[in-house]
C-alpha cells in the first residue's frame, strides 16, 4: 500500500488507526491516528512513497526521529515511536491541537511587540535546549512552530537537524527554507547554532511586520539577498516597533555570525531588556488635571494667606524635582554616518541615545547612514533621539521608450531617467541602420536607478558572403543563392563538363554583398554534334555550306587517290559525324582530286627496213 492510498481506518504497523490527513511537506505526509496500544491520539508522519526507495531520504527521515526523540522539552514536539511499514518509514509523535505560527500571522497580520516577544522567547527556549545537546535545527520557520489550544509553543520538524556544526548535503543543495535561512546556509557554508538564531530573527521580523525581510520570485534571488542586502529596519514598516526591540531584530539578522547573539540565552536576555526599555523618551508638559478653583470671598482672602504660601512652597518643590528629574545628563553625540542601521543603533544605544531612522533616496549604498541630526560631536540629553537619514538606494525609474530612436537619442533618454546605457549592435532586415531595435530591461520596467540598460542598435541588413558555387549543378547553386537572399543571373557556355554544371561565378567566393544582389553564374552547355557531310559524297561546296551553317570552320584536303568519279566530292571528314565539338571549331573534309590530264600519243619507233 502506498502513502497515497492511505485513508481513514487504515491500520499502520498493526497499531495506529488512521483518522484524518493533517497535511504534507516536502518529503512526508502527516495524519492523525489513534494508538491502539496506549489509547492516545498521535500525529503519524509517513515518508512519501516516491522517497521511500531513496536511501538518502530514508536516512534523513531516520535522523529526524533520532534527533527529536532524544529531546524532551515543553517547547519541542515529542517523538513517541518510529518504524517501517509496507515499504516506507513512519514516525509517531505528539499531536498538537492548534495551528502553526504561519497561520497565526496570516490570520492576524503583524503582532504587537509584547506577544511577538513572548512567542520568540518560547522558540528560543526550545533551541537553547537543542543547542546545548549539540543539535542545530537548520529549518526554523513559522510553519515549523505549533501553538496549541492553551497557547503553548512547540517547535517541530527536526527533519534536517544535524548534530554539531553542519555542512551541505552531498549533492550540494541548500538545506532549509530560503526565506528563513542564514547567509552561511545560502552560501553552502557550515552552519552553527547562530544560524538558527538568524532564522529566529527572520521569524521575529515577520511577527512584527507581517512580512519576511527578503523575498522574491526565484529562490536564487532570495538567497542572494540573504547574503548581500541589509534588511529594511522593521520600524519603517511598522512605526510602533520600539527602538530597543528593533535593535534586537537587526542584531539577530547580522550577516556575520560573529556579530549575532552568541547563543539563545543572550538572545532571550536582549529581548527581556528590550521589553523593559522605555520607548524613545519625549517629555510632554501638560496641565495637571484637577478641580477648578472655587471663588474666594474677600474676607476669607486675608485669613488664608498661609494657603498661598504653602502653594508657593509646593510649586517650588515640584519645580526643583522636575528639574532634577528631567535635566538628564548630557552626552556627546557619536558619529554614525557611514554605518549600517544596525551599527548606528548599537552605537547610539551605547551612549544612552535613541534613534529614529528616516529613509532617503540616495546614491549611497542601501542601508547606509548618510547624515544625522544632531551632528556628531554635539551634546545631547541622554535618552534624546538622534535622527539618522538612511540611504534607501538610488530609487527606481521606468525604462524609457527607446525602440525606433537613433542611438544618440536613446542614450540620452536612458541617462535622463537616471540609468546607464550600454550599446550592442546586431544586423536587422527591418530596422534601419543606427536605430534602436530593443532594450533590456524592456520599456516601462521599473528598475533601480544606476542600473544598466542595454540598447540593441541595428547595423542594417547583414551582408551576405558569397559561397563557392563552381562545380555545383545550376539548380543547387540557384537554391543556395536564394536561401541567402541573393539572385542568380545565369549564362550558358559550351563545355565538355556535364550540362548545367557551374563553370564560373562573379563575384568570387568570399565576397560580401547586400541581400538582393545578383551573382552571375556561367553554366556548362552541351556542345553540338558535327554534321554528316560524307554520306552520299556531297560536293565540296555543299559540305562546306552545311558545316558553316552549323557554326564550324572548314578546312579542305584533297585526296589524289580517289576514284575519278569522286573528283570534287567529299570522301571523308574529321571529326567524324556526330562527334561533339564546340561551335567555331575546325572540321577537315577530304575531297576527291581531279583525274590526271592525258599526254600526247608517243610516235612509234620506226623499225629497220628489212
Amino acid at each position: 500500500m502506498s502513502v497515497q492510498s492511505i485513508g481513514r481506518d487504515t491500520i499502520v504497523d498493526g497499531r495506529y488507526r488512521v483518522q484524518s490527513r493533517l497535511g504534507s511537506g516536502g518529503m512526508a505526509e502527516v495524519w492523525s491516528a489513534a494508538d491502539s496500544q496506549l489509547g492516545r491520539r498521535v500525529a503519524l508522519k509517513l515518508l512519501a512513497s516516491r522517497f521511500a526507495a531513496d536511501a538518502a531520504f530514508r536516512e534523513r527521515f531516520r535522523r529526524e526521529a533520532s534527533a527529536a526523540a532524544a529531546m524532551q522539552h515543553p517547547n519541542i514536539v515529542s517523538i513517541y515511536d518510529r518504524g517501517e511499514w509496507d515499504g516506507t518509514s513512519y514516525i509517531a509523535m505528539e499531536l498538537v491541537e492548534g495551528r502553526t505560527l504561519k497561520q497565526l500571522i496570516q490570520d492576524h497580520g503583524p503582532l504587537a511587540p509584547g506577544p511577538a516577544t513572548d512567542l520568540t522567547i518560547e522558540i528560543l527556549k526550545a533551541l537553547r535546549y537543542a543547542h546545548k545537546r549539540g543539535i542545530v535545527h537548520r529549518d526554523i520557520k513559522p510553519q515549523n512552530v505549533l501553538i496549541d489550544a492553551e497557547g503553548a509553543v512547540k517547535v517541530a520538524d527536526f527533519g534536517i537537524a544535524h548534530a554539531g556544526a553542519s555542512d551541505m548535503t552531498e549533492t550540494g543543495a541548500i538545506v532549509g527554507t530560503v526565506q528563513y535561512i542564514s547567509p552561511e546556509q545560502a552560501q553552502g557554508k557550515p552552519v552553527s547554532p547562530r544560524s538558527d538564531l538568524y532564522s529566529v530573527g527572520v521569524v521575529l521580523y515577520e511577527l512584527l511586520t507581517g512580512q519576511v525581510p527578503f523575498d522574491g520570485e526565484a529562490p536564487v534571488s532570495i538567497a542572494l539577498k540573504q547574503v548581500s542586502q541589509p534588511p529594511v529596519p522593521p520600524s519603517q514598516l511598522e512605526p510602533g516597533i520600539p527602538p530597543a526591540l528593533e535593535h534586537v531584530v537587526l542584531r539577530a539578522l547580522e550577516k556575520d555570525p560573529a556579530r549575532r547573539f552568541a547563543d539563545a540565552d543572550e538572545f532571550i536576555a536582549a529581548l527581556e531588556r528590550a521589553r523593559r526599555a522605555p520607548p524613545a523618551r519625549q517629555v510632554v508638559l501638560e496641565p495637571t488635571p484637577g478641580e477648578p478653583w472655587a471663588p474666594v470671598d474677600e474676607e476669607d482672602r486675608g485669613s488664608r494667606w498661609w494657603v498661598w504660601l504653602l502653594a508657593l512652597l509646593v510649586l517650588a518643590a515640584l519645580a526643583a524635582g522636575a528639574y532634577y528629574l528631567f535635566a538628564a545628563k548630557r552626552v556627546d553625540v557619536p558619529s554614525v554616518v557611514g554605518k549600517t542601521t544596525s551599527e548606528a543603533a548599537d552605537t547610539l544605544h551605547r551612549r544612552g541615545l535613541e534613534v529614529n531612522f528616516v529613509n532617503e533616496v540616495s546614491k549611497h549604498k542601501r542601508g547606509e547612514v548618510i547624515s544625522q541630526d544632531p551632528k556628531a560631536g554635539s551634546r545631547a540629553k541622554e535618552g534624546s533621539t538622534v535622527t539618522a537619514h538612511v540611504s534607501a538606494g538610488p530609487g527606481t525609474a521606468p525604462v524609457p521608450q527607446v525602440e525606433g530612436l537613433s542611438q544618440a537619442d536613446a542614450e540620452k533618454a536612458v541617462k535622463d531617467a537616471g540609468l546607464n546605457p550600454k550599446v550592442k549592435r546586431t544586423y536587422s532586415d527591418s530596422v534601419a541602420k543606427g536605430k534602436v531595435i530593443s532594450s533590456s530591461p524592456g520599456e516601462g520596467e521599473e528598475i533601480t536607478k544606476g542600473r544598466t540598460v542595454t540598447l540593441t542598435v541595428s547595423r542594417g541588413p547583414q551582408g551576405v558572403t558569397v559561397p563557392n558555387l563552381v562545380g555545383l549543378s545550376r539548380d543547387d547553386a540557384a537554391a543556395q543563392l536564394s536561401d541567402l537572399g541573393l539572385t542568380p543571373s545565369v549564362t550558358e557556355k559550351e563545355s565538355a563538363k556535364d550540362p548545367g554544371t557551374v563553370l564560373s561565378q562573379d563575384p568570387a567566393v568570399g565576397a560580401t554583398l547586400d541581400k538582393g544582389a545578383s551573382v552571375s553564374l556561367v553554366v556548362a552547355q552541351e556542345r553540338p554534334g558535327v554534321p554528316d557531310v560524307t554520306t552520299d559524297n556531297p560536293s565540296q561546296a555543299d559540305a562546306e555550306q552545311r558545316l558553316k551553317d552549323a557554326g564550324y570552320k572548314v578546312q579542305v584536303r584533297e585526296d589524289p587517290n580517289a576514284p575519278p568519279e569522286l573528283a570534287g566530292r567529299v570522301t571523308g571528314q574529321d571529326p567524324a559525324a556526330g562527334e561533339r565539338r564546340s561551335t567555331g571549331a575546325t572540321v577537315t573534309i577530304t575531297v576527291g582530286g581531279a583525274p590526271a590530264a592525258a599526254g600526247p600519243t608517243p610516235s612509234p619507233t620506226p623499225s629497220a627496213t628489212p
